[in-house]
């Protein structure tokens, strides 16, 4: 059931966002934060929140908010994550593999192919795959129809309300994401896509996902400013290189010159310095690896090492902590030592994961 207090408080303070989420913070929920509030326009705020209630049970909308235990969770590490996220289809933005494709809006045709190529060849290694993207012309829409012609789970970012596709162009693509995948944007119905909305919707196609891939991009562009914040939440950031001379790769080479951004050319590199497991990993051998170099750790480390390999796609220190009942700085310690033994590896967020 939508709490009517989340969203009041999201149209209360919808420049501060901070605001409110120090406030959720504090309080404990949106509820008893505005228990204690007494700000100009709280009667609108919560006059438009109810009607917005409305708009979403009419279209059968998900709503998660901040105190929701299936907020996405990488993104909840996000320091300025969405106070609410509105979202229509079959969204499991916290599942699997989570890959966030962007780029120049004007791409070449090797641009399209390399996007192509790489969502085709990560569907084939891995067992969950989501792609991620905001929709628009380009690398983005490119991305999406690559997924959609596979089959892969696809995650639409808006720049606006879910009462509204831009462009519209791209509306037979939002329509096929819903069966896998769909549409998610922090914007209430009613929003239009304008021109700062692009900038704040780019901190959820990059905090939403493992890693953020840069395709193509000129020397200024919204791929950048996404590639930008995925380094903010320390997220893998990853770029296609270019030739010096093409245009439309100047902005992927400067983030691998700068060292902002890893080179990649193929999926491949992309798993590889991910660690992730793929299809065609003998399983059994990697378990006998496992159980074999455990023999060589202590046994606090050996119990983290046991509980890593319940989480298929990694576990966050403050829930290995929990569930080993380890003083924090113990694990800390010993998921140090454990990666400098390249028995974990350490993911965006303060998340772990056995190296496979």
């Amino acid at each position: 059931m939508v709490n009517i207090y989340d969203i009041a408080l999201s149209f209360l303070y919808r420049s501060r966002l901070r605001g409110a989420l120090a406030l959720v913070g504090h309080y404990g929920s949106a509820q008893e934060a505005w228990r204690h509030l007494d700000e100009p326009g709280m009667t609108e705020a919560m006059a438009r929140a109810g009607q917005e209630c409305e708009w979403i049970n009419e279209h059968d909308i998900r709503v998660w908010t901040l105190t929701d235990e299936d907020y996405p969770y990488r993104l909840s590490q996000c320091p300025d994550r969405p106070l609410v996220l509105y979202g229509k289809g079959n969204l499991h933005p916290s599942d699997g593999h989570i890959v966030s494709i962007v780029g120049t809006r004007r791409p070449t045709e090797n641009g399209k192919d390399l996007t192509a190529a790489l969502v085709r060849d990560l569907h084939e290694r891995l067992d969950s795959l989501t792609i991620v993207s905001g929709g628009a012309y380009g690398i983005d829409i490119t991305a999406h129809r690559a997924a959609i012609e596979l089959g892969v789970p696809t995650i639409i970012v808006p720049a606006h309300g879910l009462d509204r596709i831009y462009p519209y162009q791209h509306r037979r693509e939002a329509v096929a994401s819903l069966a896998q995948g769909g549409l998610l944007t922090e914007f209430p119905s009613g929003t239009e896509p304008f021109a700062a909305n692009f900038v704040q919707r780019n901190r959820i196609v990059a905090g939403l996902a493992d890693a953020v891939v840069v395709v193509e991009s000129r020397e200024k562009g919204g791929s950048l400013i996404t590639a930008r914040m995925a380094s903010d939440y320390d997220r893998e950031l990853f770029a296609f290189p270019g030739r010096p001379a093409d245009l439309s790769s100047v902005g992927c080479n400067t983030l691998i010159k700068r060292q902002q951004a890893q080179l990649i050319t193929s999926a491949e590199d992309l798993i590889d310095s991910m660690g992730w497991t793929t299809k065609d990993t003998p399983r059994q051998a990697v378990q006998t690896r496992m159980f074999d170099l455990m023999e060589d750790v202590t046994p606090a480390q050996r119990t983290i090492l046991e509980k890593l390999q319940e989480a298929e796609d990694g576990m966050h220190i403050n829930h290995i902590v929990m569930e080993t009942a380890l003083p924090y700085s113990d694990v800390a310690s010993d998921l140090m030592m454990l990666e400098m033994s390249s028995l974990v590896r350490s993911l965006p967020g303060g998340f772990y994961r056995l190296v496979r």
